[in-house]
C-alpha cells in the first residue's frame, strides 16, 4: 500500500552555515563592525544580541538573508519578545520550529479527510503518515497541503510504492 510521511524538518548544519555568514558580515559590515550584534544557537535556539533596535532588526534580517541563501525555510523561525540585556543592550531568543504540533496535526488530517480523497492519515509522534491505495489519491493530496499552506515548513518524504 503506497505511502508517505509529512514532517517538519530543519537541516541544522545549514542552519550553521548560515550563522557563519552572519557571523562574517557581521564582522565586516561598517555599521556593524564593532558592536555586540551577534547571533548564536543553542540546540534548537538562537540568540540574537544587539546594541540598539535598529541594529537588532539588522541582524534579523541578515537571519531572512542568509536562511533564504541556504535554503532553509524561514517560516521555522519562531521570534520571541525582545528583552533588556547587560550594558544597555538588547537580547531576543528565537527558537526554531522542529516536527508537526500536535494542534497543526490534527488540522491537517481535519483537512486532508474533508477532501473526500481515498486516503487515511495518521499523526505518529511529530510527522503524519498518508497512506492510500492509489499513488494518485497520495499525489493529490500531497497538492492539497501544499496549496492549503501552513506556518510551519513542511516536507514530503519517504514515499512508497
Amino acid at each position: 500500500m503506497p505511502s508517505f510521511d509529512i514532517v517538519s524538518k530543519i537541516d541544522m548544519s545549514e542552519v550553521d552555515n548560515a550563522l557563519n555568514g552572519i557571523k562574517r558580515e557581521t564582522q565586516q559590515r561598517f555599521d556593524l563592525k564593532g558592536t555586540k550584534a551577534a547571533v548564536d544557537r543553542n540546540g534548537n535556539e538562537l540568540t540574537i544580541l544587539a546594541d540598539n533596535d535598529l541594529q537588532l532588526r539588522q541582524v534579523q534580517e541578515l537571519l531572512y538573508t542568509y536562511f533564504a541563501r541556504r535554503d532553509v525555510d524561514s517560516k521555522a523561525l519562531d521570534f520571541r519578545p525582545t528583552e533588556k540585556a547587560s550594558g544597555d543592550s538588547l537580547r531576543q531568543l528565537v527558537g526554531i520550529r522542529q516536527g508537526i504540533d500536535s494542534d497543526t496535526g490534527r488540522k491537517i488530517i481535519k483537512a486532508i479527510k474533508g477532501t473526500k480523497l481515498k486516503v487515511q492519515v495518521a499523526l505518529q509522534g511529530d510527522e503524519l503518515r498518508v497512506t492510500g491505495k492509489k499513488r494518485d489519491d497520495l499525489q493529490e493530496a500531497i497538492n492539497f497541503v501544499k496549496e492549503m499552506g501552513s506556518n510551519i515548513p513542511l516536507q514530503y518524504v519517504n514515499f512508497r510504492d
